[in-house]
């Protein structure tokens, strides 16, 4: 009767196959030290051989042998040429990230949004600042568009901006046009299927 890899223990590291993992099984059975030893560096070799890419990477050796013990479920008991991982930090969590909760007034624009117009509050007046607010309203509407099949009108983006600088920027929808931002089309998929030649 056949015996299918699905019927076999899971590998550890199923990257270096199935004859891999019974050389490492075989090896934790080896009841002489000096010959298990032995056998350890020779499986060491047969790894190296099956991904010779990993010698670019700085510590590839010792990264063999982290592997050799995970493979072994830290059961070979050989002198290792290296501090081998643990088997208590092999499955250390992560440490929570701390995130800063902050309240987006308009979600469609951001937080990103929020910021830079608050720094173009801040610029002298001048051709750059008028340049920055601009850029920052043209993106406005650009971001708008992306959520809303509707066209926006430009009076929205300047109240919207008034509102978010405090009314320290001001536009009049006389004097300023920003850019028309239409979704592009989606392509349809064709059902018809293509004629081999």
């Amino acid at each position: 009767m056949l015996t299918y890899n699905s019927q076999l223990k899971k590998l550890a590291l199923p990257e270096y196959g199935r004859n891999i993992q019974q050389m490492v099984d075989h090896c934790v059975t080896i009841e002489d030290r000096e010959e298990r030893t032995h056998c350890a560096y020779s499986i060491v070799r047969a790894m190296a051989n099956l991904f010779p890419q990993l010698r670019n990477e700085p510590d590839y050796k010792h990264k063999l042998w982290d592997h050799l013990a995970i493979m072994s479920d830290f059961k070979l008991d050989i002198d290792y040429p290296y501090d081998v991982v643990n088997e208590e930090n092999l499955v250390t969590p992560p440490q929570p990230i701390a995130y800063k909760l902050e309240k987006i007034k308009m979600r469609q624009y951001g937080k990103t949004i929020e910021r830079m117009i608050a720094r173009a509050v801040e610029y002298p007046e001048g051709e750059e600042k008028d340049a920055l607010v601009m850029l920052l309203a043209n993106h406005m509407k650009k971001l708008i568009t992306q959520i809303s099949n509707e066209d926006v009108e430009d009076s929205k983006i300047f109240k919207d901006l008034e509102m978010y600088s405090g009314g320290a920027i001001k536009l009049n929808p006389a004097e300023h046009q920003l850019r028309q931002y239409k979704m592009a089309p989606v392509q349809q998929q064709s059902k018809k299927k293509k004629k081999k030649r």
